[in-house]
């Protein structure tokens, strides 16, 4: 029998100042009291329960993503990029994955480990002697675009700029529920970067991920309409997504890192005594405080969870930072374990939609955590000066100051 959909007298709004500060505590509450939310302000329904999201996840066919995936999308549909992969439901979702797949292999992220752990050294060695730095705002932001440019092969003086747009188009004020025009201007002006970045791959070929995608196609029976390519729309689009929400993971999760292990020593020394833990250790940073903290859908069709019913064509947020603190699932959830058996994980998404970028920003996150452990094994947090951003779906911080003995 289904129940009614409720907000339990709970106010949760995920445009707040107390969402970007600590969603936790109600996130409790929603799980306990009203695991399908309905927020009447925006008009949007939420799911917090592990078992709820996961099944979410996996039900593409009710629950769309060509409305967008962020809370702003799906209020404002006219800024809803239909040539983004994950804007995309089948088939058109199913051609751009195959396509951009054949490029963006396992393989192809492994065979970035000797970049990577060059780029993030040279950060790191700008940092050698001193008594004290931001951990986030001089390493952990600049360098997984250096790494993601390296990739696309974006000139090292482009680089600085598309950070900076990056910013821009990531960044909202408490309560703004419509992108700003900063964020705006800077969103097409990545595009365009992207767009012309893919023409002069075109002319001039390189040993590079934007050449690869230039020149990826697939071979198909004339009567499904010959070989395809990727346009250019989505080459551009590849590029944004790769840049935007693949560099803010990395840099939110060393970041949160950093507290974390500041906060619990013990685990820490976990990894001073034992690097092969870091792995799993990164799994449970993403876990305790997930950088996305949710993903937006659209129904397409009536659908029920936890008993209750929610009607077709009304937005639908995923809670993953809830899914991942869910007591039914893990035992004492609100304890950071970085030697915890996890679940099948939903930080990186689940299904269709799971992120191709989840085994670069894994490789990223343990080669970062190998070489601080390295450098700085005793180093403290002054969470004095700690800062936490506001920046849409994202969750973490903007600074961490480090204190490291001489």
């Amino acid at each position: 029998m289904s129940s009614a959909v409720t907000n339990g007298n709970i106010e949760f709004d995920p445009l707040s100042e107390e969402f970007f500060d600590d969603p936790y505590p109600v996130y409790r509450e929603l799980r306990n009291q009203a695991p399908v939310y309905f927020n009447e302000r925006y008009g949007f329904y939420a799911l917090s329960r592990y078992e709820d999201v996961l099944r979410a996840h996996r039900d593409a066919a009710a629950l769309s993503s060509a409305h967008g995936v962020r809370l702003w999308d799906l209020l404002n549909p006219e800024f809803v990029n239909r040539s983004s992969i994950i804007g995309m439901d089948e088939p058109e979702h199913a051609r751009q994955r195959k396509l951009v797949s054949r490029v963006f292999t396992p393989r192809a992220v492994a065979g970035l480990e000797p970049m990577i752990r060059e780029i993030i050294s040279g950060e790191l060695d700008r940092l050698a002697g001193r008594s004290s730095f931001d951990i986030v705002a001089e390493f952990s932001a600049p360098f997984p675009i250096q790494v993601i440019s390296g990739m696309l092969g974006v000139p090292r003086a482009d680089r600085e700029q598309l950070r900076h747009w990056f910013d821009l188009v990531l960044h909202r004020e408490p309560g703004e529920h419509t992108p700003p025009p900063a964020g705006i201007a800077a969103y097409a002006s990545l595009h365009e970067y992207f767009h012309e970045l893919a023409q002069d791959k075109r002319r001039h070929p390189a040993d590079d991920m934007m050449t690869r995608l230039v020149e990826v196609g697939i071979d198909r029976d004339e009567a499904e309409g010959g070989a395809t390519r990727l346009t250019d729309a989505e080459i551009s689009s590849f590029g944004v997504l790769l840049g935007g929400a693949g560099s803010e993971t990395v840099t939110k999760a060393i970041g949160n890192g950093a507290v974390l292990f500041h906060r619990n020593p013990g685990e820490w020394q976990k990894i001073i005594d034992d690097p092969e833990v870091i792995p799993g250790a990164a799994e449970e940073i993403i876990r305790y405080w997930a950088p996305s903290q949710y993903v937006g859908r659209y129904t397409t069709q009536e659908t029920e969870y936890a008993g209750a019913v929610i009607p077709a064509g009304v937005p639908v947020l995923l809670l993953t930072g809830s899914a991942c603190r869910d007591e039914r699932v893990f035992p004492e959830a609100d304890r950071f374990d970085v030697t915890r058996e996890q679940p099948v994980p939903l930080q990186f998404g689940h299904g269709i939609h799971a992120c191709l970028g989840a085994a670069l920003a894994r490789l990223e996150t343990r080669i970062a955590f190998e070489e601080i452990a390295r450098r700085w094994p005793h180093y403290t947090v002054d969470e004095a000066g700690c800062q936490r951003v506001t920046a849409a779906n994202v969750s973490g911080y903007s600074h961490v100051p480090v204190v490291v003995p001489s």
